[in-house]
């Protein structure tokens, strides 16, 4: 009998816990509806994220290809500044041997001139011979 009872007892502890532990489809979609509407929103605000993600990245790789072509740019200006440097200083050079020729030039065309009159006043003299 003892068993009887306790088989009894467990019965109708087992039917108690079953019929209140069951919920209905309702009640599970009440619970769990609000649950889906915020996760369709976090989804939707993941996917926009995703979205300026991508455009960021694209800006990144962008400003990559800019950064990269104005390095080509100012290495490209640093070496025709160093060619119109070098072309600068071969012109003074230049310059100042022509400034020089023509010094010599006219030291020479002085030289000549003094020799003219000299050879002048020579022949001058021998006329008069």
């Amino acid at each position: 009998m003892k068993r009887s009872l306790v088989l009894l007892t467990m019965l109708s502890i087992f039917l108690v816990l079953f019929a209140a532990g069951c919920a209905t489809k309702e009640f599970v979609k009440e619970q769990t509806d609000p649950l889906n509407n915020r996760i369709s929103k976090l989804e939707a605000q993941v996917s926009a994220l995703e979205a300026k993600l991508g455009a960021v990245d694209q800006a990144g790789k962008q400003a990559e290809e800019a950064k990269s072509i104005a390095n080509e740019a100012m290495k490209l200006t640093k070496e025709c500044c160093g060619k119109a440097d070098a072309a600068a200083r071969r012109a003074e050079e230049v310059a100042k041997r022509a400034e020089e020729a023509a010094t010599r030039a006219e030291e020479a065309a002085k030289r000549a001139e003094a020799a003219s009159e000299k050879s002048k006043k020579a022949f001058e003299l021998h006329q008069k011979k």
